[in-house]
């Protein structure tokens, strides 16, 4: 028997559900719950053709701004910006005989950001927002704002690591208000910034994304939100590499997502540049170190010296063609 709180919620519905569309005839089981939020509940289901996310609302007009994202989505060539869009229709609720729209969506395995980070290392935190640049100055180009852009509605997909959206339901077009945000990565929040609908502010979680997965502080805004965040950078030793870019973005200096991700870049490439130069400052001291010592061992100090730049050199080659779009 189902809950008073079940019975009452048109989109709460219990594992094992089974939904079939009003239009089309296509049957969903509901497995588990996947996330919930204002405008809806997703689930992971089961269909004919495997595994989807099913996302239920009783508000039409959300439901439909919705899928035109995701279908405005699908139409960008290159880029995978969110989940591929399966099936729209209504189905029938017999608990209270109400119509509840739905959507199909492909179902995404990965892990999240912050997941993948504390697993593989930060130095992916890079490679990954790269990535995320990409995608959304593409959709910036399409008209919109991702808006509500946090780690929650990020997740890692792979092999290869791949970068996928989620959660479209903050999707803005350009000049309108935002329509959903999370403090923690609002510049309104922090004072630096209206909540108008446009790239900037997109790029301004981006550069709060990338604060919260390196730095192991829980951040909460106390005073000068702009002093703070820059504390926290400079204490960070992957976030000091890209100071000057997080300020830009923080300050919403960057009209494209394109001009951070080029800056991004640079500052890697320098950064790599400089752990070249240190190997072969040590070869140099090895080198007339090895000629007070014995030949054989001088030798074998040499040795390990180059292999260890050569590995050196494989690695920074491996991560920048995983950086390229």
């Amino acid at each position: 028997m189902m809950s008073h709180t079940l019975r009452n919620h048109p989109c709460n519905l219990p594992q094992g559900t089974v939904i079939t569309g009003k239009w089309h005839r296509h049957s969903y089981k509901l497995l588990k719950q996947l996330g919930s939020g204002a405008n809806g509940v997703v689930y992971l289901a089961e269909s004919k053709k495997g595994l989807v996310a099913v996302k239920l609302s009783d508000d039409h007009a959300s439901v439909t701004s919705e899928v035109n994202i995701l279908r405005r989505f699908s139409k960008v060539q290159g880029v995978a910006l969110g989940p591929s869009l399966l099936d729209v229709d209504d189905w029938m609720n017999p608990f209270l005989h109400q119509t509840v729209p739905f959507y199909v969506m492909e179902y995404i395995k990965g892990e999240s950001l912050p997941a993948f980070i504390r697993k593989h290392g930060k130095e992916w935190v890079i490679i990954l927002l790269l990535q995320l640049l990409a995608a959304l100055d593409q959709l910036h180009q399409e008209g919109w704002v991702f808006g509500d852009l946090k780690p929650e509605n990020l997740l890692v997909s792979g092999p290869p690591p791949t970068i996928r959206l989620l959660d479209v339901g903050g999707t803005t077009l350009q000049g309108r208000a935002i329509k959903e945000f999370t403090e923690l990565y609002d510049r309104g929040y922090w004072g630096l910034g209206s909540r108008k609908a446009e790239p900037s502010y997109d790029l301004f979680a981006v550069a709060m994304i990338m604060i919260t997965v390196c730095s192991p502080v829980k951040l909460e805004r106390k005073g000068d939100g702009r002093s703070q965040l820059l504390s926290i950078i400079q204490k960070d030793t992957i976030l000091r590499k890209y100071e000057n870019i997080l300020l830009k973005a923080i300050d919403g200096k960057y009209k494209r997502a394109s001009e951070m991700r080029q800056d991004i870049l640079a500052a890697f490439h320098r950064s790599s540049r400089s752990h070249d130069q240190q190997p072969a400052r040590h070869m140099k001291q090895a080198s007339r170190r090895s000629q007070k010592r014995k030949r054989r061992k001088g030798k074998g100090v040499l040795e390990t010296v180059l292999i260890a730049a050569v590995l050196l050199c494989v690695y920074a080659i491996y991560v920048y063609h995983q950086m390229l779009p």
